[in-house]
């Protein structure tokens, strides 16, 4: 399935100099899939961000939440591991495709967790297609972090930490230390170009120096949960980052070059990439206004 994401309900989203068209699917034929990661840990994909879950005797926690009417979905497909309440949730960066589901997670009393930053972007409005108000209340995070924050719960050291200007300037990375699974929200993406909200402190360089301290975390066997995509390894990050590296190389020649965005994007200098990347909502014009807009600045 293509994970489509940043569906606002206009069902477009600006990028740069072009825009992505995204199809919305029929809610009701979305279906909610678990894989089982071991040491009580799980990824469910549905439609958006991936979600990761930690069930067990003290309660379950939860890595970002999907789309607001996949929330019932998610609720059942989390039940099914657990019975016990869902007692945090953590957002790994304010998009709607991984907070849509806070609104009624924080009314039946689950915690709502994230950066400061993403706090701050969801207090504000958010000048993009189709959202021009800040989150409803009972959505936002009433607890935030600047710089780590660690969970003791289900026999599972759980700890969070800041990604400075990766996918956003509010990343947060969460590494479940026992059962040796890190969830890296969008900060990384598994298989296809990124998105960075340039706009909002994200940065390729920022998403390329986390991938060091990625690889150095990760062990052989670790199981990394993307924020789209499927699980990954270390070695399939390495691989990515060796992307970002090259892309970013070409985009910076052509600049010192003097050659224009619109110039860049008709010489389709990821034409090679693009059998590989360019399956999803992000296509190399997008990827390439992202660098170039970075770069320039």
């Amino acid at each position: 399935m293509k994970l489509f994401f940043y569906v606002i309900a206009a069902g477009l989203f600006s990028i740069s100099a072009s825009k992505a068209q995204v199809v919305l699917p029929d809610w009701e034929t979305v279906e909610i899939k678990t894989f089982d990661l071991g040491g009580g840990i799980y990824m469910l994909e549905g439609f958006g961000g991936n979600i990761g879950v930690s069930a067990g005797e003290d309660g379950v926690i939860i890595i970002d939440d999907q789309y607001a009417p996949l929330t019932g979905k998610v609720m059942a497909a989390i039940r099914r591991l657990s019975d016990k309440p869902i007692r945090f949730v953590l957002n790994t960066h304010w998009h709607p495709d991984h907070t849509g589901g806070n609104e009624r997670l924080g009314k039946e009393g689950a915690v709502i967790i994230a950066h400061d930053k993403t706090r701050d972007f969801m207090t504000a409005a958010q000048l993009i297609d189709g959202l021009k108000e800040a989150f409803p209340d009972a959505a936002i995070p009433v607890a935030t972090f600047s710089d780590t924050l660690t969970f003791h719960m289900n026999g599972e050291t759980i700890r969070a930490f800041h990604v400075p200007n990766a996918h956003t300037a509010g990343d947060a990375v969460v590494h479940f230390q026992e059962a040796d699974v890190i969830h890296t929200g969008d900060a990384y993406f598994n298989g296809f170009y990124p998105f960075i909200d340039v706009e909002r402190g994200g940065s390729i360089d920022g998403m390329i120096a986390f991938y060091e301290d990625l690889i150095a975390m990760a062990g052989p066997q670790t199981k990394i949960i993307p924020g789209h995509g499927a699980v990954a390894n270390r070695d399939n990050v390495r691989t990515y980052q060796e992307m970002l590296i090259d892309v970013r190389g070409r985009v910076a020649a052509a600049i010192e070059a003097g050659t224009s965005l619109e110039d860049l994007i008709a010489a389709e200098p990821l034409k090679d990439l693009d059998p590989v990347y360019g399956g999803n909502i992000i296509k190399a014009p997008d990827f390439l206004a992202m660098v170039f807009r970075e770069l320039s600045e």
